[in-house]
């Protein structure tokens, strides 16, 4: 999942808009802007300028400088209008937008193959092929997509991408205003494909004529403006149109939050059958965005009979790394807990967000030449390094119980150090304060505590590979 932009935040252009309401006024800003200290100034001149929409000219501008990190591709477009700042807030990265383009690529490949074989016996290609394709590749293939449609369209960024792997493509959304910004936005990206329907994306499906791929984003606030967790209490309600979506689309793609519990999201969505195929966990740079589950009805009375064989498929993903695994690889597996006592010399992992989010911590023990400290502190120790692990790695430089004596003595000449805990009794806060330890610095900390019940604190080494 690696990003194909190459441009430097400097040498984005500021949108057409902008520069041209700047040069029609004479208003010159701060070179570079800096963060945000360019619409600060504006803001504060904006009585000079009674002609001037400035609310709309100041949220083109913060559009643009989060579009410079967050959606650089779409920031290096003159053209592109910017959506009010909880559009911005909520839309997805970049990051996050290409691996579902890449995922629903994969999917269309997949079903593509399954269609066409008389044998119905394919082998599936996976998400790491498909991370190979670029954006204009996929671009090319898109004859081979069929009918997309986003029910739940908001700002446009998922499915600008996305859709171009489709003939056609239809972006729902209720609000007229950001219909009117994705039309535009989506010439501008050059989506000849794109159609915009401005209405509820519950009463399209109604009418929608079959699709290849359905994708639903449903808003996970409620009318007070807070934020929601339960599949439930999201709009719209998709456990009450599952029966529906399963009847109008091949695949149902789903995004969720990432602070959802997928036990019981997966158990939910499959009451009826076993519709949930595959859950994505997508982390970016070490934190969990969002959650994706593909959902597929079984076609036929064969599928039907081979489906007690099928397991629920596994991917977390952290940046470019991918971890894919069934359900049925950790059915009867437990984590090998360390026998021994660790100490100075060996190694020490924490999984990546993705990881921790998904539980497979017994799928690690068997991956790897590893040992879990402990049933429920969810850090790893191993007497050889192993750089393909798929979280962060460090080098055991002292293991300290939390005698004072021998802790003194551990922590001495170490004025500052990254702390973290797991599985113990303080916070880092109320650890930090009783070690008197400042953050920062090369050094990282962790106070856990083992099988054998006791509280351990590991002075470490990071292993940058």
């Amino acid at each position: 999942m690696k990003q194909k932009n190459d441009i430097s935040h400097s040498e984005l252009p500021l949108s057409r808009y902008v520069r041209d309401v700047l040069s029609k006024h004479n208003i010159s800003l701060p070179s570079p802007l800096g963060e945000g200290a360019g619409v600060r100034l504006l803001a504060l001149q904006s009585h000079r300028y009674p002609n001037i929409d400035m609310p709309y000219l100041l949220n083109q501008l913060t559009g643009w400088q989060t579009a410079r990190t967050k959606l650089p591709s779409w920031a290096a477009k003159e053209d592109i209008i910017y959506p009010p700042h909880l559009s911005m807030e909520q839309c997805s990265s970049e990051h996050t937008a290409e691996y579902k383009a890449q995922l629903v690529s994969r999917l269309i490949r997949l079903s593509s193959l399954v269609t066409n074989s008389p044998q119905n016996e394919q082998s599936s290609p996976s998400v790491m092929e498909s991370a190979t394709l670029t954006p204009r590749e996929g671009t090319e293939q898109k004859g081979r997509g069929g009918t997309f449609c986003d029910l739940t369209g908001g700002f446009g960024v998922d499915f600008s991408f996305m859709s171009r792997r489709f003939e056609r493509a239809i972006y729902v959304e209720q609000q007229k205003e950001l219909c009117e910004v994705a039309r535009h936005n989506f010439r501008a990206l050059g989506l000849t494909q794109a159609e915009v329907v401005n209405g509820d994306g519950t009463a399209y499906l109604h009418q929608l004529d079959h699709v290849a791929v359905i994708f639903l984003d449903p808003a996970r606030r409620n009318e007070q403006g807070g934020k929601t967790v339960l599949i439930s209490d999201c709009t719209p309600d998709v456990l009450t149109l599952e029966e529906e979506l399963l009847e109008k689309g091949d695949t149902v793609v789903i995004k969720l939050s990432p602070m959802l519990d997928w036990h019981r999201a997966v158990d939910e969505l499959n009451r009826l059958d076993s519709v949930v195929r595959e859950v994505h966990i997508v982390s970016v740079r070490n934190e969990c965005k969002e959650l994706l589950l593909v959902l597929q009805k079984t076609k036929d009375e064969m599928e039907a009979t081979t489906a007690v064989d099928k397991s629920l498929q596994m991917f977390c993903v952290n940046d470019d790394s991918v971890v894919s695994y069934s359900l049925r690889e950790t059915l009867g597996v437990s984590q090998r807990i360390l026998s021994t006592a660790p100490m100075a010399g060996q190694y020490l992992y924490e999984p990546n967000a993705s990881l921790m989010k998904a539980g497979c911590f017994s799928l690690l023990t068997a991956r790897y030449p590893l040992s879990a400290l402990s049933l429920n502190s969810h850090l790893f120790v191993s007497d050889e390094a192993i750089d393909a692990f798929p979280g962060r790695k460090f080098r055991i430089t002292a293991v300290s119980s939390f005698n004072k004596k021998e802790l003194r003595h551990s922590l001495s000449g170490i004025d500052k150090a990254n702390l973290a805990v797991r599985n113990f009794p303080m916070s880092v806060a109320e650890l930090r304060k009783q070690l008197k330890i400042k953050e920062g610095g090369d050094i990282y900390l962790f106070a856990t505590t083992d099988a054998e019940n006791k509280h351990l604190l590991f002075i470490c080494e990071k292993i940058d590979t």
